[in-house]
């Protein structure tokens, strides 16, 4: 732990520094754990999901956990200015997590007093969570994610890992290969429990588009990442030129990147609204930028068939499970290794189609604006994900944290 609390305190030092110079002061006091004092009224529940992947993934647990246990009181921390924006937009209280260094995490503890810590996926803070096991406060981790790298890397400084894995309480990992990697790592057994992917909790929320696009002609590109837009503007201008009747709804991962974004969708010369600008689509508006967050369901709902981000290139594609959950017929690249259980489901099922270059994912949308082809696809895809389904192996979790904190059983 010495070496690793030298190394933090150099790289996040010089973060806050960063957040201090640019007059960030309520980014910086976050992140440095100096908060108002809370009221003692009802258990507080500490949540933390990296970013708005992770975040939307837990929604379902959130809004369980808020619907059984209406006296909880629930924090949500995360890393990013925008997942703490998504989480407040969802009416949360949510703010940025303090840094891993033992000032702000304790001066975090100290004025939360949290009754139990839930991590979301692979935020295996090393002070944070040995922090909270020394209180004893139980550190839950669910939807755990631990690739072959980051299981080498942890390899690498066994001291350190035995230490995390004793501070876990419970854990529950999205695949069986996660699971095994941890149990290598020195997680105990007794403190395993079902394999869950939250992704696959994902719902169809009810949610109107109100955009004047026909559904079966209307490609969403969701959750696009830097070299993304470029491939998907190209493919689909040729596209556009072959059917004119086409609609895009490009939704980029990061709306900091509007302006970005504006102009390369402007270089492809088709007619284009920016939402957060307030611009309204018409029906000879062919690309609808949709820059704001906390919309996803609105998007789906709108196309008939969904382009998968982050797996054109190289971040291991975002869920798949949200266009399925609409029945969006799904595209996607061949980065998908932070989903790969479901995405090796769906080309087995033959419920998604795979691109590589402008070429595939041109061909690709020219063959599936029959909403035949479109319903079949998303028929299958939803065949192909529902063996995956989290909701009833997460009721160990929800028991285990009621007893944790002296609730009421919350299991179903």
């Amino acid at each position: 732990m010495f070496f690793y609390r030298l190394l933090a305190r150099i790289l996040l030092s010089a973060y806050a520094l960063r957040l201090a110079i640019s007059a960030r002061w309520t980014a910086y006091a976050e992140r440095m754990g100096r908060l108002a004092a809370r009221d003692g009224a009802g258990p507080l529940l500490w949540l933390h999901a990296a970013s708005n992947g992770e975040l939307t993934s837990a929604r379902t647990v959130i809004e369980t956990l808020k619907a059984r246990a209406p006296e909880l009181r629930l924090l949500i921390t995360t890393n990013s200015d925008t997942a703490r924006a998504l989480a407040q937009n969802w009416g949360h209280d949510a703010i940025l997590a303090p840094v891993d260094m033992p000032g702000p995490v304790h001066r975090f503890l100290d004025t939360m007093r949290p009754a139990a810590l839930i991590v979301v996926e692979n935020e295996l803070w090393p002070e944070r969570l040995t922090a909270c096991a020394a209180r004893g406060i139980p550190v839950f981790v669910i939807g755990a994610r631990m690739s072959a790298g980051s299981a080498r890397n942890w390899g690498r400084v066994p001291g350190l890992a035995r230490q995390v894995m004793q501070s876990i309480h419970f854990l529950s990992a999205q695949d069986a290969a996660s699971e095994a990697r941890f149990r290598a790592l020195g997680l105990r057994s007794d403190r395993i429990g079902p394999v869950a992917n939250l992704k696959s909790a994902a719902k169809a929320a009810n949610a109107e588009a109100g955009l004047p696009f026909p559904r079966a002609t209307t490609l969403l590109a969701a959750s696009t990442h830097e070299g993304e837009e470029e491939v998907v503007l190209t493919a689909f201008a040729k596209a556009h030129a072959e059917r004119p009747d086409l609609r895009l709804i490009l939704a980029p991962r990061h709306p900091r990147r509007r302006d970005q974004v504006e102009r390369l969708i402007a270089a492809s010369g088709l007619s284009h609204a920016t939402r957060s600008r307030g611009d309204a689509p018409t029906p000879v508006t062919v690309i609808y930028h949709a820059d704001t967050m906390g919309e996803m369901d609105r998007w789906y709902a709108a196309a008939g068939m969904t382009l998968v981000g982050g797996s054109l290139v190289d971040h291991g594609g975002h869920t798949p499970f949200e266009p399925a959950a609409h029945g969006s017929a799904i595209l996607h690249g061949p980065h998908t290794a932070n989903s790969a259980p479901a995405y090796d489901a769906l080309r087995q099922a033959g419920g998604s189609v795979e691109v590589k270059t402008a070429e595939d994912l041109t061909a690709a949308i020219l063959s599936l604006t029959a909403p035949d082809r479109q319903a079949d696809l998303a028929h299958r895809a939803t065949g192909a994900l529902a063996g995956l389904a989290a909701d009833a192996s997460l009721d160990p979790f929800y028991t285990d944290l009621a007893r944790a904190i002296g609730l009421p059983d919350l299991a179903g």
